[in-house]
């Protein structure tokens, strides 16, 4: 979020506007305290429903999306740092190209619709695929679990949030949420679903490499 918060001093004299989502089924005493250390000046959201990343089909965080003036996608889902990154866990490569991505940010602040980095609507759309049934299911899942945990009812919960990661074990956002509730088990579960994993972790984006590594 530092990163972030440097990044939305530049630009929002630009016509720019940055909004944070904090997606937590256990709301404000969950969430909150990150955004009360960070004390970022742009747009928080805390969604305890997970309603942004459902409507945006979103798998892993950070996760970012370019809207215009218009309220058009311009650039839907990518990893969303602010700084390359590139480790070695056990053998297996976590990386990503942050700083590329704010680079290829700052020229669409700069240059609007007329920015290279501007997707056009048939772009899009091979991006955006509909969910499969499957992927739907999920979701469905997913969201039982939430409504089962709004009603204190932790066991229903975990076994509808189970069967979400079951049915779509590339989505690291269920599987945060059912660990949140086990923290001393988080980095245990993250780092065997890591290894487990296939492709990246981060998905590359096609930006070319606008920055020094």
């Amino acid at each position: 979020m530092p990163g972030w918060q440097k990044v939305y001093e530049e630009l929002k004299d630009q016509n720019f506007e940055l909004i944070s989502v904090a997606q937590d089924t256990g709301g404000e005493a969950a969430a909150g305290q990150w955004f009360d250390r960070a004390n970022p000046t742009f747009t928080q959201i805390i969604d305890e429903n997970h309603v942004i990343s459902t409507t945006y089909n979103m798998t892993n965080v950070p996760t970012g999306v370019w809207i215009d003036e218009e309220g058009m996608i311009v650039r839907p889902n990518e990893t969303a740092y602010t700084r390359n990154t590139k480790l070695n866990l056990n053998g297996k490569i976590l990386k990503s190209r942050g700083a590329d991505y704010v680079a290829a940010l700052k020229d669409w602040v700069k240059n609007g619709k007329d920015s290279p980095y501007v997707l056009t609507p048939e772009e899009i759309a091979k991006r955006v695929q509909p969910r499969t049934d499957e992927q739907a299911l999920a979701e469905a899942e997913f969201q039982l679990g939430n409504y089962f945990l709004s009603k204190d009812n932790d066991e229903k919960a975990n076994l509808h949030w189970e069967a979400a990661q079951k049915l779509r074990p590339e989505s690291w956002n269920y599987a945060r949420q059912d660990w949140s509730f086990t923290p001393k088990e988080q980095g245990a579960n993250w780092s065997k679903k890591f290894q487990a994993s296939e492709g990246d972790y981060y998905p590359d984006t096609d930006i070319p490499e606008l920055t020094k590594k």
